[in-house]
């Protein structure tokens, strides 16, 4: 029977059945920070069994399997950290708690007290968020109408796999409505978010690999209210072979390191809390005045080649890297160029707060609207609705204009005195990187986090060997490569950086994504965007 208050600090208590066996019975109590559940039946349980309410994504009430069952059920959802089965340390693993409830022969009654226990979990667990210290949060709003795109091709073909093996399920017991969408075709995604009404979604959220999310955040620069477009929450699930955002957000979270499978818990479980941190991205300008954004990196040489070149190695996952690293190993090459930027030291001597805007008189738009129904698979159109037609591909010239790259000078334009010029001009590789990890296994800036506000500017310079090139990628696999002391390895904080290769042929990536060929210049914009983690 239940007794309220029985536990000194229980907002619930009472007592319960198992599910499988009536004559198991349990002590149930709920206080504010948890879940407290002891076996009362013969044999006794002993000790207490206590689920901490920040591992809870979800609680769930239910009658009983058939009618002739009186009692009502309520299920607890839990993501606590545990012991790995088969190798060293601990990750989130699944853990259901369900009770029955069959304090008298009136289903009607009983159902009604499982749900007053599964409504003041899931409450309890609101309340209860995994936050870092010092870290100031939103949250998506409750509930939630969140938008998942989903990329069939990225990685070795899993995405759409792996989200309905592991994420359904998840999103159901956290109580997540979503609406799939599979994109079918490059810049699919980019089209969609720039013509969609956004009123519709809380959360925009990539089940894929980088790039997809590269062309989520292009997309919303690219309309005319983005502004208002760009602070909608993004949310990442690995589904791709490099995963970088998705490493580097479960690195944000403090929680110890996860790979594959364990790496898509972790996101989802940050997913289903919901708290929302802001996203630095970096705009980056190209010899042609094209402009992107960025929220990864911006590379040349070494690490463009192998992300490029490894492409043809995709259906083997995320060890393509590898391969493509010891392919260009081989036959190392290096690139002439000039390099230059700004250090933060000299930026912050000119520091202007909040992104430099244009006026503009447009009024922000309404994000409020009705709720879709949830968990549908669709197909949309530009315009948000359901079709069987693609998005409408024409662009605006940027109607992010007014957002001005104030520490930029004109690329054909000299630069400030306040910059910095590197004096070598040969290369093996330049990569500028805003967030801590450049893959699951690439640990590449270890002081980096969403929202520094910081470019980590990394350049190997010629002469170096290739056993030194792989000493180093191999130590970033646990962030100590800057604690090798290789005299060609040079790293800096800045805030703007330019580029300009003068070898006739090479690459650059952005994000990892290739791009035109030529100079590139490229400022930071703190906290520009918005970002599911914990």
């Amino acid at each position: 029977m239940e007794n309220a208050g029985a536990e000194a600090g229980a907002l619930l208590s009472g007592e319960f059945s198992d599910l499988l066996h009536d004559r198991v019975r349990y002590s149930v109590s709920l206080t504010e920070r948890a879940l407290t559940v002891r076996r009362t039946s013969s044999p006794p349980g002993g000790a207490s069994v206590v689920f901490s309410l920040t591992d809870c994504v979800g609680c769930r009430s239910s009658r009983g399997p058939d009618g002739s069952d009186v009692g009502a059920y309520f299920t607890a959802y839990f993501y606590p950290f545990k012991r790995r089965w088969m190798s060293a340390g601990v990750a989130r693993q699944r853990v259901e708690q369900c009770f029955r409830v069959a304090l008298v022969q009136d289903p009607l009654r009983n159902l009604r007290e499982a749900e007053k226990w599964a409504r003041a979990i899931r409450d309890a667990c609101l309340r209860q968020k995994p936050r870092r210290e010092g870290v100031l949060y939103s949250e998506v709003r409750r509930p939630c109408r969140v938008m998942i795109l989903v990329n069939p091709n990225s990685g070795r073909g899993q995405a759409l796999q792996l989200f309905t093996g592991h994420m359904r399920g998840m999103l159901t017991e956290a109580a997540v409505p979503y609406t799939l969408v599979i994109t079918e075709h490059q810049n699919h995604a980019r089209d969609l978010v720039r013509k969609t009404d956004l009123s519709q979604w809380d959360a925009l959220v990539i089940m894929s690999g980088d790039g997809l999310l590269f062309e989520v955040i292009n997309g919303l620069m690219d309309r005319e209210d983005w502004q208002q477009a760009i602070q909608v929450p993004l949310g990442i699930l690995p589904g791709g072979s490099g995963n970088a955002l998705a490493a580097s957000v479960h690195h944000y979270s403090q929680a110890p390191p996860a790979w594959n499978e364990e790496l898509l818990l972790s996101c989802g479980f940050m997913l289903c809390k919901g708290l929302v941190g802001p996203l630095d991205l970096v705009s980056i300008r190209l010899a042609s005045r094209r402009r992107l954004f960025s929220f990864l990196s911006l590379a040349w040489g070494f690490v463009a080649d192998v992300d490029i070149e490894s492409e043809k190695y995709r259906h083997v996952g995320a060890i393509r890297f590898l391969m493509g690293t010891l392919v260009r190993l081989a036959s190392l090459r290096v690139y002439q160029g000039r390099l230059a930027y700004l250090p933060v030291r000299e930026a912050r001597r000119h520091s202007r707060g909040k992104p430099h805007l244009l006026p503009s008189s447009a009024p922000p738009p309404s994000l409020c609207s009705s709720v879709p129904a949830p968990n549908q698979t669709s197909r949309l159109d530009g315009n948000g609705t359901v079709s069987d037609q693609n998005a409408v591909t024409g662009q605006k010239p940027d109607p992010s204009s007014s957002l001005v790259d104030s520490l930029l000078p004109e690329l054909d334009q000299p630069l400030p005195e306040t910059w910095t010029v590197v004096k070598e001009e040969d290369f093996v590789l330049v990569l500028a990187i805003y967030q801590s990890h450049l893959a699951e296994d690439l640990w590449t800036a270890p002081g980096a986090l969403a929202d520094d506000g910081v470019i980590h500017l990394f350049y190997v310079t010629a002469g170096i060997s290739r056993p030194a090139l792989l000493r180093l990628f191999l130590a970033m696999e646990k962030g100590a490569h800057l604690a090798c002391g290789c005299p060609h390895l040079v790293y800096e904080k800045v805030k703007a950086l330019r580029l300009e290769p003068v070898s006739p042929e090479g690459m650059i990536t952005v994000d990892g994504e290739m791009v035109e060929y030529g100079p590139v210049q490229a400022q930071i914009h703190p906290g520009l965007a918005r970002l599911i983690g914990g």
